[in-house]
């Protein structure tokens, strides 16, 4: 007798909706992580921990910057009256065309901006003015900024001390204090030169003399080449000052 084993064959399985092929890398969450990571690392540079520049060269500058350095020059040229230096400074910004022109050109800007609102604004640019025009150069400044008023002329009046008459002689003798006719004192109005803060230099030579040797010779004129008294000089060198008046 023996027994019989009847086996069925295996059922299929039934498709699931859900079953996908396994990956080793999840693309969408790389792509993330990616943009996360560079995300953070440009707000770190540029926020926490920005890069700062050392040495750098005034050409390296970029165009709003080289306009304040030209104003910075031409402070420093009103300051010390170095033409030398104020023109080598302008050259080390490497600037097309002529420099002369771009420091007109730079106070054109500036003039027709909200820096000339402030009066460190309006001096500087007055002065990047009164430097190109020496060169002969003309820039749209000249007509956006008004002509600079001429500071007013201090009067100082004198009153002289009252004149006293001697009477006649006489035989009697005139009791003092009575008798004496006196004058009204005569107001005279002296006009004084008002000390100028500003000027433009006109030229700088050099002069040899025998009899003169190591002598400064500084000349103060107006408009007109007439001689301003009273004007303070302040001459500076190595380790030194002097001051003095024009006479």
């Amino acid at each position: 007798m023996s027994d019989s084993v009847t086996l069925d064959p295996p059922r299929p399985q039934p498709a699931r909706k859900y079953t996908r092929p396994r990956h080793l890398i999840s693309w969408p969450l790389l792509v993330v992580g990616l943009v996360i990571g560079v995300g953070l690392g440009l707000f770190y540079a540029w926020a926490i921990d920005p890069v700062k520049e050392f040495d750098t060269e005034p050409w390296q500058l970029s165009d709003a910057d080289k306009r304040h350095y030209l104003v910075a020059i031409m402070l420093g040229y009103a300051y010390d009256g170095d033409l030398d230096r104020a023109v080598n400074r302008l050259l080390s910004l490497r600037l097309p065309g002529d420099p002369i022109q771009a420091v007109a050109d730079a106070a054109c800007y500036l003039a027709s901006t909200g820096y000339v609102d402030s009066n460190s604004g309006l001096r500087a640019v007055r002065q990047m003015m009164a430097f190109y025009r020496l060169q002969g150069k003309s820039g749209c400044a000249d007509t956006l900024l008004p002509a600079q008023d001429a500071p007013p002329t201090t009067v100082v009046e004198v009153v002289l001390p009252t004149a006293t008459f001697m009477p006649p002689p006489t035989k009697t003798p005139t009791p003092a204090g009575e008798g004496r006719p006196t004058s009204t004192p005569v107001p005279v109005v002296v006009p004084t030169v008002q000390p100028r803060t500003s000027f433009v230099l006109v030229n700088i030579s050099t002069f040899c003399r025998a009899d003169a040797s190591g002598v400064i010779e500084v000349n103060v004129q107006d408009g007109n080449g007439r001689g301003i008294p009273g004007q303070e000089i302040r001459v500076r060198w190595d380790f030194a000052a002097l001051r003095f008046s024009t006479a």
